[in-house]
């Protein structure tokens, strides 16, 4: 049963979930990590797809149940989690985890699995090029924005704890850097 799994960590904006987009086009041996969440989904989100939504009673009732590998309450009231069961589904298939996670999640994941995960990070260019990211998607209210920068500048004092730090300033760049890193882990 394989027990590998990369995972990537970023503050929002940074590029990670295009990045693993890409990168799942690469490797088949990768089965994608749906986390947890309670927050409602965005326009286009599906459950079970994108996230499981789960009521915030659900995912009170889930964490109490000791179902979550990790979880944390990202945002006020807004909480994002790995179920274990989410593991056990995926290396079942004998596949290699991807899991794309907030950065004390992938710490938290980095320490559960050890050797076994790459944790990358996924770094921005600059803050300004982040808050023109998350500008540029369209999606998010400007009090949502400026709580996502003001989380976004611990997020980066923390990427020395990872096992590589990818700089995304140009996207073809940043994958094929990132597809060498994964390569070399797995062939270890």
């Amino acid at each position: 049963m394989n027990r590998k799994a990369i995972l990537f960590s970023a503050p929002s904006g940074s590029g990670k979930t295009t990045i693993i987009r890409k990168l799942m086009q690469y490797f088949d041996c990768f089965e994608f990590s749906i986390s947890a969440t309670s927050r409602q989904p965005r326009e286009g989100e599906r459950d079970g797809v994108d996230y499981y939504f789960l009521t915030p009673e659900t995912f009170e009732a889930r964490v109490q149940n000791d179902d979550f590998l990790e979880w944390e309450e990202v945002y006020a009231n807004t909480r994002y989690g790995t179920l274990k069961s989410e593991i056990d589904r995926i290396c079942g298939n004998d596949k290699v985890m991807v899991f794309d996670v907030d950065v004390n999640g992938g710490l938290n994941i980095k320490r559960y699995f050890g050797d076994d995960a790459l944790a990358i990070f996924v770094m921005p260019p600059s803050i300004e090029v982040l808050e023109q990211r998350l500008r540029g998607r369209g999606t998010e209210s400007e009090e949502s924005i400026q709580k996502r920068l003001g989380r976004s500048a611990k997020e980066l004092g923390e990427a020395h704890k990872f096992d590589a730090t990818i700089i995304n300033d140009d996207l073809c760049r940043a994958v094929e850097e990132t597809r060498k890193k994964i390569e070399e882990f797995l062939a270890r």
